[in-house]
């Protein structure tokens, strides 16, 4: 009757409009104009639309929402043997820093802007900004490199040893790499207000070259969508004297960001203050951890 034929017309427009969105969505994946955490909001907020049932399609969108698609934000292992290879650059500016080479024309782009005995570091411009990437080249010779290394990794000990921490908490992790999604708050000097960063961290330990690297870049996650910082990248990487757990090793942090202010002040502050205090108190804190389970 009546009601057979209506029910048969509800279906037929739900169709239609359900086969609408999966036209929009495949266009969209086709021509890569949206990324597909994007893409997927997107096609949640078209089914909310055309199909006006909000309760439904509200949960269907706040599911989706929240997706971090790993396949586009992983730390890929060509990233890592990257950060590795510059131990090559490391090991250059070792040797001719021991025999008082000019490094002047070595290296072009890279200025040195501190040398000390332990702790050297250069910086060069990115192409296309003003802003700076800075390269330290500094040595340890009273810590062992594992508990140097996982130190960094021990964001529970990192709240206690560094007093800038304002929040610092995994958001999400990847069973495939092991990469993990962090947010991080931390205090900046006055009169500059303090920065969140939202991350994706992976490191590798390769034994047959007696190598370690921590890589980390920031991302997009929508679980915290205040967050203002998306430029910051940095590359640790550690060369280890002898072993992995006998005292002694070099390494070399590769680090870029964008500190979002014009006030002088706190760019010097970060080279000149800022690294070399958070690596000093990364060393201290490495000392204090000998007798703890890290």
């Amino acid at each position: 009757g009546l009601l057979a034929v209506l029910a048969n017309q509800c279906r037929f427009v739900t169709g239609l409009r359900v086969r609408h969105a999966q036209d929009i969505a495949q266009l969209y994946g086709r021509l890569r104009l949206y990324s597909e955490s994007l893409r997927c909001v997107l096609l949640c907020r078209l089914w909310l639309r055309l199909h006006g049932r909000p309760g439904h399609a509200a949960v269907f969108m706040a599911a989706h929402a929240s997706v971090f698609v790993w396949e586009e934000e992983r730390i890929q292992e060509e990233e890592l043997q990257r950060s590795m290879n510059d131990m090559k650059w490391l090991e250059e500016i070792k040797s001719q820093t021991e025999g008082n080479e000019d490094l002047q024309g070595k290296e072009q782009p890279w200025e040195m802007v501190t040398d000390k005995k332990h702790f050297k570091l250069w910086q060069h411009p990115i192409t296309g900004t003003q802003l700076y990437q800075y390269r330290v080249f500094g040595t340890y010779t009273d810590v062992i490199p594992r508990q140097f290394f996982n130190v960094q990794l021990d964001t529970e000990y990192r709240k206690k040893w560094d007093a800038l921490v304002i929040k610092l908490e995994v958001i999400e992790r990847d069973v495939v790499s092991g990469s993990e999604v962090l947010h991080w708050v931390t205090h900046f000097p006055y009169p500059v207000y303090s920065r969140d960063y939202v991350y994706v961290w992976r490191y590798s330990v390769d034994r047959e070259n007696n190598r370690m690297v921590l890589v980390s870049c920031a991302v997009e996650h929508l679980s915290v969508p205040e967050s203002r910082n998306r430029s910051c990248e940095s590359q640790m990487v550690i060369h280890p004297h002898k072993s992995f757990d006998e005292n002694g090793f070099d390494y070399l942090l590769t680090y870029s960001d964008n500190p979002q202010t014009v006030f002088p002040p706190c760019v010097s502050w970060m080279v000149s203050s800022g690294m070399p205090d958070f690596l000093e108190k990364l060393h201290m804190a490495t000392l204090k951890a000998k007798n703890m389970e890290i």
